[in-house]
């Protein structure tokens, strides 16, 4: 399941009500609620402070004055529609003197979160395995081009009295650094491990 790589605020304006948007990651309920608050402390002056959050089993949402069903639900529904996991979304109104009726509400909301997903940026956990590889400095060059071609992550690099790489992949790829090598290789599997890699966002 995807999940900010880092935060995001975003503003759109509907007929002169403004909407900023904040995007936060978090695995706490207690720190989601924190950075609400904390949004409240920064615009005390706004209408409405709308919500939606969606951390592993936890689903929650609120409209916050607006007419029910308006806001929160219609932020939840982009959240839980692009399968997004440990966020809270955070939508701030200025009221900007004309309204907007039910359905004008339903589509800020919606476009408000829609639009600031649009501009995050997103990663998602991979189980990987992880090995550790010993070979001579004569192959550094060899080595280094086969996983950059691949895109296959260094974790770590010792030089010492032989070069030593740990490397993580999804699938044992022994036999290639084998004949890369031609055999002057040592390769030990360390275990599995979890790494969090890009995902792309789409528009919409």
């Amino acid at each position: 399941m995807p999940k900010l790589k880092n935060d995001v605020e975003h503003s759109i304006e509907v007929k002169k009500s403004k909407f900023i948007t904040y995007l936060h990651r978090t695995d706490s309920e207690d720190e989601a609620r924190a950075f609400i608050k904390l949004v409240k402390k920064t615009h005390p002056d706004a209408r409405h402070h709308c919500t939606a959050l969606v951390i592993g089993p936890i689903v929650r949402s609120n409209d916050d004055g607006e007419p029910a069903g308006t806001a929160g639900h219609p932020m939840l529904d982009v959240l839980t529609s692009r399968g997004m996991t440990d966020i809270v979304a955070v939508v701030v109104r200025y009221f900007g003197g004309t309204l907007l009726g039910k359905g004008g509400l339903v589509r800020a909301y919606t476009d408000s979160v829609k639009l600031a997903l649009e501009q995050a940026s997103l990663v998602e956990a991979q189980t990987l395995q992880t090995y550790r590889i010993a070979f001579d400095y004569s192959l550094i060059g060899r080595f280094d081009a086969y996983f950059r071609t691949r895109g296959i992550e260094v974790i770590s690099k010792d030089y010492q009295s032989e070069v030593v790489y740990h490397f993580c992949v999804k699938e044992n790829i022994d036999t290639a650094l084998n004949e890369l090598a031609s055999g002057r290789i040592q390769i030990d599997y360390v275990g599995e491990t979890e790494r969090e890699s890009a995902v792309p966002t789409t528009g919409g």
